[in-house]
């Protein structure tokens, strides 16, 4: 029987906002960190997970009466695999140039916590059009995440956005660091969390 009771649209900016897989759950961590040294990396990595994480969901919320329930994580990941395999195969041969910067992370796909994590607690409870939603706005809020990581790294580590010298000036090459991510991923989910207190506190008074 379905689970949800949220709107479309609720499902929808649930994954961009209070959901956001980086900023909010802390999940997929390993990507944020290691490859979010630009915002190009951060956008293809990103639009990668979007298409993942849509397609899988909306295949498990088609089948989910077809799964027995002893093997419907390893399930989870055959179908992740295949539609991973589907994005690997396309970006090496469309933008093998960034495909070749990004490596191994567009393979470990696969292995990333958020695309498992929402078969199992929603697609697998949920009809296809709500699981369609939520894996566009869990989606979503992966490459935004990628991408305000990158923007803030690429620019203040680098000096430049997209490959273009933007500052002009000597770039503070901290950022481009691993240690660098973590302190980023840190600092904007204080943000989000000082935000939700404000909201919170905005809401309590009217």
């Amino acid at each position: 029987m379905p689970v949800t009771k949220k709107t479309n649209a609720q499902l929808f900016f649930n994954g961009i906002l209070n959901e956001n897989p980086i900023f909010r759950l802390a999940l997929s961590m390993c990507p944020a960190v290691g490859i979010s040294t630009s915002l190009m990396n951060g956008l293809l990595l990103g639009i990668a997970v979007l298409f993942v994480q849509v397609a899988s969901s909306c295949t498990i919320a088609a089948i989910k009466d077809y799964i027995h329930p002893r093997i419907r994580i390893p399930t989870y990941t055959l179908t992740i695999a295949t539609w991973v395999t589907v994005i690997d195969l396309s970006l090496a041969a469309f933008v093998p140039e960034a495909y070749k910067a990004m490596g191994i992370f567009v393979k470990l796909i696969v292995a990333f916590a958020i695309i498992t994590m929402r078969l199992e607690m929603f697609a697998a409870k949920n009809p296809v059009v709500p699981s369609f939603w939520d894996g566009l706005g869990m989606g979503l809020g992966f490459t935004f995440g990628m991408m305000t990581l990158g923007f803030v790294r690429e620019l203040l580590g680098a000096g430049t956005l997209f490959g273009h010298d933007v500052l002009g000036t000597r770039p503070l090459l901290f950022f481009i660091l691993p240690a660098a991510g973590f302190f980023c991923v840190g600092f904007i989910m204080a943000i989000f969390n000082y935000v939700e207190l404000v909201f919170n506190r905005i809401k309590k008074k009217s």
